[in-house]
């Protein structure tokens, strides 16, 4: 291997692997073997670049677990080979996906930066150069040998964030993605600057990556609103075959105290769904007991999310599921930091 770190950039979809026709303005994929000829300015980063893509690009709306694993695949088989990896999805669903890599994957030590745009590359006014552009500068950057990020992150915008603290808030602004609960890892301005301080580094740097690819999808969102009836509670809870329950609760883990309420999710536990707790709120934690109305939900055993978002609970819950867990074993991993999830 040569002095330069090698990058391997998978695209999978989604806008940024758009460019356009000028003849017919019409939106065609892009060929990213011939990125180096399209994006010359890449070739003034230290590093060497090689590309997959799917054969079919996957647009944002149509990811699901079977192609979490297909990614997860292409980074496992290629890890020794390569010095750090650049994920290319749609931003509409790169929390999820980018989430889901992160349980994927113990004793990373390497990066899986996920990227994408909000206009086509080859759009006159894009933000997908630079968010290429830096997302590969991060990959690649080293120090003392070894590489700066060892986990999984995305960049958006001037900001690279952890992946599974992410959320995507607007549809119109280049810069789509926040994390309300941790602070940026590195910050891209004149300088790329890394807050060291809020890496993640492997518990133990012999150990070897794991990859585990048995997601269990039989889960569901539950919203709360004013409102809500038990009719509507009833159906959801009673999903056939149905293993886990997010909880979107309001503030705090509030939630109604309704008897019909309580006793609807109390059966629903002991049958052996797991249902985990997460705040509606943007940034903050559930802090169960802290109120009269979530005191009922800890007695009867809901799992305690803290301040992990939405679509980081449904993704380490597909992983947990396929981990073959006690319902105390599951209790005990959810609430625990396993990836920089949770505070």
């Amino acid at each position: 291997m040569t002095n330069k770190p090698s990058i391997l950039l998978v695209y999978t979809g989604g806008t940024i692997g758009m460019i356009k026709d000028y003849k017919t303005n019409a939106l065609k994929a892009f060929d990213f073997d011939q990125i180096l000829d399209k994006i010359p300015e890449l070739q003034q980063l230290n590093c060497n670049i090689s590309t997959i893509s799917f054969e079919e690009p996957i647009d944002s709306s149509n990811m699901n677990t079977k192609y979490y694993i297909k990614i997860a695949e292409i980074i496992a088989e290629n890890y020794i080979k390569f010095d750090g990896f650049v994920v290319l999805t749609g931003s509409d669903t790169m929390s999820y996906v980018s989430s889901a890599i992160s349980f994927m994957f113990e004793n990373l030590k390497k990066p899986v930066i996920f990227t994408g745009s909000q206009l086509p590359i080859g759009d006159l006014r894009t933000d997908a150069k630079e968010n290429l552009i830096t997302s590969i500068e991060i990959a690649s950057a080293r120090e003392k040998g070894e590489p700066i990020i060892k986990e999984v992150g995305l960049y958006f915008e001037y900001k690279l964030y952890r992946a599974n603290r992410t959320t995507k808030i607007n549809a119109e602004q280049f810069e789509a993605f926040a994390s309300m609960n941790y602070p940026p890892l590195a910050e891209s301005g004149v300088h790329l600057h890394f807050n060291k301080h809020l890496l993640l580094q492997p518990k133990n740097s012999e150990e070897e990556l794991i990859f585990r690819k048995n997601l269990i999808n039989d889960v569901v969102v539950l919203k709360l609103f004013p409102g809500i009836t038990q009719k509507v509670v009833q159906a959801i809870v009673n999903i056939p075959n149905l293993k886990g329950i997010v909880l979107e609760t309001y503030g705090a883990g509030n939630a109604p105290t309704e008897a019909w309420f309580l006793d609807l999710l109390d059966k629903t536990i002991k049958k052996g769904v797991h249902i985990v707790n997460v705040t509606q709120c943007a940034g903050g934690s559930v802090l169960l007991g802290l109120y009269e109305t979530s005191t009922n939900l800890k007695k009867i055993g809901i799992i305690n999310g803290k301040n992990i978002t939405t679509e980081t609970a449904i993704a380490k819950m597909m992983y947990l599921l396929g981990e073959n867990l006690s319902k105390e074993e599951f209790k005990h991993y959810f609430e625990l930091s396993l990836r920089g999830e949770i505070n």
